[in-house]
C-alpha cells in the first residue's frame, strides 16, 4: 500500500470544486477539509479530545518550531508525533520553508540551504533539503513538504526564476533523502510568485518528479485576495488531477469556498486560533468581537445556528467575562467555536458539491455573512 492514495469521488458540475477522499496510515481525510494547526504539537488551548469532538479529520504541525523545541529526536524517541501528542488521526508536517522565509533578516539562502539565526536564542543554524526530509522522518507525520523557497509575491521576475528552479532541485534531493516512502507521503510546492509563466513553470517541473500530492506556496503572503484567486484560476487547471491539492495558510471562510471552488482539497491557517485568542469570533451572521461592550448583558450563545461546545453551553456575556477577567477558559471557548465554524463550513461545502449547488451555497454563506461576492473584503 503506498503511503497514501486520493480518491476523486465527484467534480461539481458548475465550478472546479472536488469531492474527495485521502487514505493515510492514521485514516481516511474527507476533502475538500480545513486543517486545525498545531503548530508545537498542540492546537493552543485545545485536548485532543475536543478536536476530535468537533471532528478534526487531520492536524498541522511545525518542522521548524519542534526541530528548535523539544527536537525531533525527543519526538523520535517518544514515538513519533502521534504518541508523543496523543493524536491517533493524520497529521501534516510542513518544511520549515516559511519560517526562513518570515526571517528575511537573519538568513542567507545557498544552494545548499538556508543559513539563519534561531528566533528563540540567536544561535546559529542550517537547514537544508536533506535536513528538513530528516527532521519530518524522525516526526513521522503522514503527510510531509519538501524545503522550498517561499519569495515575495511581488518580488523581481528574475530573482523568482533563480528560486524556482533551486526549490526544484531541492525537491530532486529531498526525494532521494526521503527515508519512509512507505509510511509518509512526501509532497512538492508550487512556487513563482505572481508570475503566471513562471508559476507554470514550476508546476510542470515538480509534476515530472512525481510527488504524492502537490502543496500551492507563496500564496497569502501579502497579496490581494483578487490576486491569490487568480493565479489558483490558471495554475490548478493544470495539477494532476488524480492527487491531492494543498493550499497553504489559508484560512478565513470566503478564501475556503473560493479556494475549492477553484479545485483546491485542503488548506491550513492559524487565523481562527489567533483571532479567537482576541475574542474575535467567526459566527453565521459574520465576525463578532465577544470582548464588546454590547455583549456585557447578552445572554445568548456567540452563534444561535451553532452546535459547538461554546454555542451550546454558554453565553457570549459569560465568554466577554470571562475575556475582561483574563480568565484562560474565555480564549479556549472561542478557539473551540472558531475551529468548530470552520469545520461545519467545510462540510457544508462537502455537502453542496454532493449537490452541485455550490455556487447558491456561496452566495447564501456570502450574504449572511456580510461579504460582497464581488469583492469580498478580508476577514
Amino acid at each position: 500500500m503506498p503511503a497514501l492514495e486520493y480518491r476523486l469521488i465527484k467534480k461539481e458540475k458548475h465550478t472546479g470544486a472536488r469531492l474527495g477522499e485521502i487514505k493515510t496510515p492514521h485514516g481516511v481525510i474527507e476533502t475538500p477539509i480545513f486543517m486545525p494547526v498545531g503548530t508545537l504539537a498542540t492546537v493552543k488551548s485545545l485536548s485532543p479530545e475536543e478536536l476530535k469532538a468537533m471532528n478534526a479529520q487531520i492536524i498541522l504541525s511545525n518542522t521548524y518550531h519542534l526541530w528548535l523545541r523539544p527536537g525531533d529526536d525527543i519526538v523520535k524517541e517518544a514515538g513519533g508525533l502521534h504518541q508523543f501528542m496523543n493524536w491517533d488521526r493524520p497529521i501534516l508536517t510542513d518544511s520549515g520553508g516559511f519560517q526562513v522565509f518570515s526571517l528575511s533578516d537573519s538568513r542567507k539562502l545557498t544552494e545548499e540551504g538556508a543559513h539563519f539565526k534561531s528566533h528563540l536564542d540567536g544561535r546559529k543554524l542550517f537547514l537544508s533539503p536533506e535536513k528538513a526530509i530528516e527532521i519530518e522522518n524522525n516526526l513521522g507525520a503522514d503527510i510531509i513538504m519538501s524545503l522550498d523557497e517561499c519569495p515575495d509575491f511581488n518580488h523581481d521576475y528574475d530573482y523568482v526564476k533563480h528560486s524556482i528552479d533551486r526549490t526544484t532541485r531541492w525537491a530532486e534531493r529531498g526525494l532521494k533523502a526521503h527515508q519512509r516512502p512507505d509510511d509518509q507521503a512526501l509532497f512538492g510546492i508550487l512556487q513563482g510568485a505572481g508570475y503566471k509563466d513562471l508559476r507554470l513553470q514550476h508546476a510542470k517541473d515538480m509534476i515530472s518528479l512525481d510527488f504524492p500530492g502537490y502543496s500551492i506556496g507563496g500564496l497569502s503572503v501579502g497579496e490581494s485576495k483578487d490576486e491569490m484567486y487568480q493565479v489558483l484560476d490558471y495554475l490548478t487547471p493544470v495539477m494532476p488531477e488524480h492527487k491531492p491539492r494543498y493550499l497553504m495558510g489559508v484560512g478565513s471562510p470566503d478564501a475556503l469556498i473560493e479556494g475549492v471552488i477553484r479545485g483546491v482539497d485542503m488548506f491550513d491557517c492559524v487565523l481562527a486560533t489567533r483571532i479567537a485568542r482576541n475574542g474575535t469570533c467567526m459566527t453565521s451572521q459574520g465576525r463578532l468581537v465577544v470582548k464588546n461592550a454590547p455583549y456585557q448583558r447578552d445572554f445568548n450563545p456567540i452563534d444561535p445556528n451553532c452546535s459547538c461546545y461554546t454555542c451550546q453551553n454558554f453565553s457570549r456575556a459569560y465568554v466577554r467575562h470571562l475575556f475582561k477577567a483574563d480568565e484562560t477558559f474565555g480564549l479556549r471557548l472561542t478557539s473551540i467555536h472558531n475551529l468548530h465554524f470552520l469545520l461545519d463550513l467545510m462540510a457544508q461545502v462537502r455537502q453542496a458539491i454532493r449537490d452541485d449547488n455550490l455556487l447558491d451555497f456561496k452566495e447564501e454563506f456570502f450574504e449572511a455573512y456580510g461579504l460582497n461576492t464581488k469583492n469580498p473584503k478580508n476577514f
